[in-house]
């Protein structure tokens, strides 16, 4: 029998979330804007109704297969910290101190803050704000869920549990909506546009760039490895979770194409909600609106679950961050850094709408430096187990070394799309930040050496 793994001695967190538990923040981490928004992007690239399929069906599987090298890393080394701790043991202490400084100031920080845009940019369509008002709910809602949060783990997962009820209801509505349309004749939405293009190879990874934004995040959950019971139900809500969500993209995206045609979802902004409108009117489009609404802060409230844990841990290998690195232990949270998170999440909403661009801006500034690490996480499999064999993994990858490592050349593929896409600018911010870590990292090791 393998005995099961605890987190390193001066972690604090209890096992306390069940498979339930952790597979609603898998799931809500990676349901959200994603679905409801990237739609329209794929099929802009790409031309026929059989390559957008095809493009999700493969991004579901790569996601799924990145889940199963998830599975393995966290059930083997299970840590408040997730990636930092695995990038730790495979390269070092200054490859997981850079993804826990990307982490804080661009992966997370961003993803919350476009997370927040999306939902206020969707409640615009019931409720008519300007800009300034715009920034200023998202603002209040970061705010809000961080409290909530702030009552305990416990309070935490029980409201994703609900929200994330909220985002499969809507994404079977969607199918619902289709199929209703099918029952009544009615044909897809006709809307004249150009021919197609045969697709590029170029416009395909651009597609998947926008296709694995909706799928990603999964990993993100990683840092419950050490909250929940036993490693297999990490295992079982990452695998579990991933395989549904595949299922539930597959179904809305036929959904999309069956009631709106491929130029109609190619010209629609808010694809979900016009479908809807077709289907049921304005009280349908309302509805919906409601739910991506709600599907944005689901997301949210799930990144400020996870959001401070690897903050917390890599300042515990910092002594000149000692104040982050504290454990509520009535509460079950890293009180200090998940306030430390959401501050720098509602610098990031001032950014976002001072440029105009506040979704956009967001995309731009954390899509690179996330598949840069998430490829490094891919290839820390193989490494680890190279290099300790003797660690118990009660779960390994099938198929290894060829699943870790297609996993690896996905992202870098992933990566070299994304890079495509921002353009120079856009990686000047993003690895700037990056560069920035280095000179944090410096300043903080002179300051404990004075």
């Amino acid at each position: 029998m393998h005995s099961l793994p605890e987190p390193a001695p001066h972690h604090q967190p209890k096992r306390v979330l069940s498979t339930t538990a952790a597979a609603a923040v898998v799931m809500g981490m990676v349901i959200g804007a994603g679905i409801f928004r990237t739609p329209q992007s794929v099929a802009q690239g790409l031309g026929s109704e059989g390559t957008l399929m095809l493009a999700w069906a493969l991004g579901g599987l790569f996601a799924l297969i990145g889940a199963l090298c998830y599975a393995e890393l966290s059930a083997a080394y299970p840590d408040t910290g997730g990636d930092y701790r695995f990038l730790r043991e495979a390269f070092g202490a200054d490859a997981a101190w850079l993804f826990a400084w990307s982490r804080f100031a661009v992966i997370f920080s961003a993803s919350g803050a476009l997370l927040a845009f999306v939902g206020i940019d969707y409640l615009a369509e019931l409720v008519p704000m300007g800009p300034f008002t715009r920034a200023l709910v998202a603002g209040a809602m970061v705010i809000v869920l961080t409290a909530l949060n702030l009552r305990g783990v416990q309070t935490g997962t029980r409201a994703q549990i609900a929200m994330v009820a909220m985002d499969v209801a809507a994404l079977l509505a969607l199918g619902g909506a289709a199929l209703w349309l099918t029952h009544l004749g009615v044909p897809p939405q006709q809307v004249t546009r150009a021919p197609a293009a045969p697709v590029s190879l170029a416009a395909f990874g651009q597609a998947m760039v926008f296709i694995m934004l909706a799928y990603g995040g999964f990993n993100d959950a990683a840092t419950l490895s050490a909250e929940v019971r036993s490693p297999r139900d990490m295992t079982r809500a990452l695998f579990g979770g991933m395989v549904l969500i595949t299922a539930l993209y597959m179904i809305a995206n036929w959904a999309y194409v069956r009631g709106l045609g491929m130029a109609g979802l190619a010209a629609s902004e808010a694809p979900a909600a016009a479908l809807m409108a077709r289907a049921f009117g304005t009280a349908g489009e309302t509805a919906m609106v409601l739910c991506v609404a709600v599907a944005a802060f689901s997301v949210l409230n799930a990144l400020i679950i996870v959001g401070g844990r690897t903050l917390y841990t890599a300042a515990e290998d910092e002594p000149a961050l000692a104040r982050l690195a504290q454990w509520d232990q009535s509460k079950g949270v890293p009180r200090a850094a998940i306030l430390v998170q959401t501050a720098v999440e509602l610098a990031l909403i001032a950014w976002g709408a001072a440029s105009g661009r506040g979704f956009a801006t967001m995309v731009d500034y954390l899509s690179p430096i996330y598949w840069l690490f998430l490829t490094m996480s891919g290839l820390a499999v193989v490494v680890l187990r190279t290099r300790q064999p003797h660690i118990d993994r009660p779960y390994k990858v099938p198929l290894y070394p060829l699943l870790p490592l297609l996993f690896a050349a996905g992202c870098a593929g992933v990566l070299y799309s994304s890079v495509r896409y921002v353009g120079w600018s856009g990686c000047l911010i993003s690895f700037g930040m990056l560069a920035l870590g280095l000179v944090v990292r410096t300043g903080l090791r002179a300051s404990a050496r004075a």
